[in-house]
């Protein structure tokens, strides 16, 4: 990896050299040798507590779990996941999307199936043969195989980058139009002003999301087996207020002019207010909310390594105690669902973390229906299409499983490497992870390249894009994908809609 940090740094060099080295290589942002020494204390404690102290420490908790295949392919599993986070964490440079992706692995695929295996317990019943697990756990090795594999093509390939002309007005990185950013900002008050008058009012998003489910399902929005008009009204009225206050934040993080020019400033106090009532973390999913937060961070502290080590370190922690009691405001008062714990790691088998068992159940509905051949896949693309016009919509992946397994509640997860299965087969699913894999490691190195000091400054797309891309990869990776491509296409189509590549007298705005 020393040829890529090398290269990254060479081609921010040839744009600006740092202050007190005129022509020179620019200043290493990360102050290697300080972080040299800080890495070499941390790495042993580290890679040993995730690799070998949790793994252990769950292993001899009580249980009826059976020590078989399935067991030790966990295990395997949980410290292949876990050695591959510390890697993230002790690089020296940041990773933002595969640190993320890592992180969500060891926690949902690791960790948390680990402990069911051991305690003999799972959050949603396995209708299959115990083999259906066997084969799920190795499909996901193999996946997590096929995404390393895929990022480590994509350090192979230098990066390209556009060279402004000598005048400044040629193509240069993807940057916001300013004029287009303010459009933005008013989109983003008006939808958002729909979204809560629709609602009722600013003091339904500080009751609970149950309220607000109810709420919508009463607006007239939603149609008898469509959610294409709650899911327009939801993400409108959440997703550009959120971009918004990206931009503005980022902006105030890396101008000294635009923190002291009173408009600016008043702008984003405007765009925190109004996050903070259609964002917030009662009326919103937990995951959503953990974009907001990861997002926000990343765009406000974009050059911090230390800070991007510490979020990854402190997730573990989090995912293990936080997110699991994370759902107080889920129900109105009284009707949330009593907690119950005799050990840290119950959570992990009684609650959220039913990736694993999904995926084998998935693998015994594919057994049984046969693939899809993309009619899954597809389903997801064209989300935005309501079942009034295609009366043969799939629906969630999760939800199909969820009915054949006959079960009531069909709110069950669907994890990337499942929505891969069930309509392309193994071969599928491990060319679409290594391809995911390409692309996450690619934005890496420009996401690395934009919050530098030679980036294209505080109008840089994807210095917001991929802290957003980052926080939402644990939706994606959750699932189902049909429930989560809708904000992403909002997303993308907000960030389209503001960019240009033309160099319009940058410095003025730095």
């Amino acid at each position: 990896m020393t040829s890529v940090h090398t290269s990254a740094q060479e081609q921010a060099g040839r744009v600006a050299a740092p202050p007190g080295a005129p022509g020179g290589p620019p200043e290493p942002p990360e102050r290697p040798i300080a972080w040299s020494m800080l890495s070499r204390a941390l790495s042993v404690p580290l890679i040993l507590g995730l690799v070998c102290f949790l793994p252990a420490v769950i292993a001899a908790q009580p249980g009826s779990g059976v020590r078989d295949t399935a067991y030790w392919l966990q295990l395997v599993l949980t410290c292949y996941a876990g050695a591959r986070l510390a890697t993230m964490i002790l690089s020296t440079r940041r990773r933002l999307l595969q640190g993320v992706f890592w992180m969500f692995v060891y926690i949902a695929m690791g960790v948390a199936p680990f402990a069911q295996v051991v305690i003999g317990q799972t959050p949603t019943p396995m209708v299959g043969p115990r083999q259906d697990l066997v084969t799920a756990i190795s499909m996901i090795l193999v996946g997590c195989a096929a995404y390393d594999l895929g990022a480590l093509l994509a350090s192979r390939r230098p990066l390209r980058r556009r060279a402004p002309s000598a005048r400044g007005s040629g193509q240069g990185p993807a940057r916001a139009h300013p004029v287009r950013l303010r459009l933005l900002v008013v989109l983003a008050f008006a939808a958002s002003a729909f979204y809560v008058l629709k609602l009722g009012g600013p003091a339904v998003f500080f009751s609970s999301r149950q309220e607000i489910n109810e709420t919508v399902a009463a607006s007239g929005v939603v149609t008898e087996g469509s959610n294409v008009g709650s899911a327009f009204i939801k993400g409108f009225g959440q997703v550009p207020a959120l971009l918004a206050l990206l931009f503005y934040t980022r902006r105030l993080a890396t101008s000294r002019r635009a923190r002291r020019t009173p408009s600016t400033v008043l702008v984003w106090v405007a765009l925190a207010v109004l996050n903070l009532v259609v964002n917030n973390p009662i009326s919103n999913a937990r995951y959503w909310f953990l974009t907001v937060l990861m997002a926000f961070v990343f765009t406000a502290f974009p050059s911090s390594a230390a800070f991007y080590r510490t979020v990854l370190a402190t997730g573990v922690v989090g995912a293990l105690v936080v997110f699991p009691y994370a759902d107080k405001f889920r129900y109105e008062e009284g009707g949330e669902r009593p907690v119950q714990s005799a050990s840290v790691f119950d959570p992990l088998v009684t609650k959220d973390y039913d990736q694993m068992v999904m995926f084998a159940n998935t693998i015994s509905w594919v057994d049984t229906r046969g693939h899809t051949y993309g009619r899954q896949l597809t389903g997801s693309a064209l989300f935005f299409v309501p079942r009034a016009v295609w009366s043969g919509k799939p629906e969630d992946t999760g939800v199909r499983v969820g009915q054949w397994m006959g079960l009531r509640m069909t709110n069950l997860s669907a994890p990337l490497w499942t929505e891969f299965w069930v309509d392309l087969g193994p071969a599928g699913m491990i060319g679409g992870l290594a391809l995911i894999g390409y692309a996450s490691a690619r934005t890496d190195r420009r996401y690395a390249l934009a919050v530098t000091r030679a980036g294209p400054g505080s109008g840089s797309v994807l210095a917001i894009a991929a802290p957003l891309i980052a926080g939402y990869t644990f939706i994606l990776l959750r699932g189902p994908l049909l429930q989560a491509v809708g904000k992403l296409a909002i997303a993308a189509l907000c960030l389209v809609l503001i960019t240009t590549f033309r160099e319009q007298r940058a410095a003025r705005r730095r």
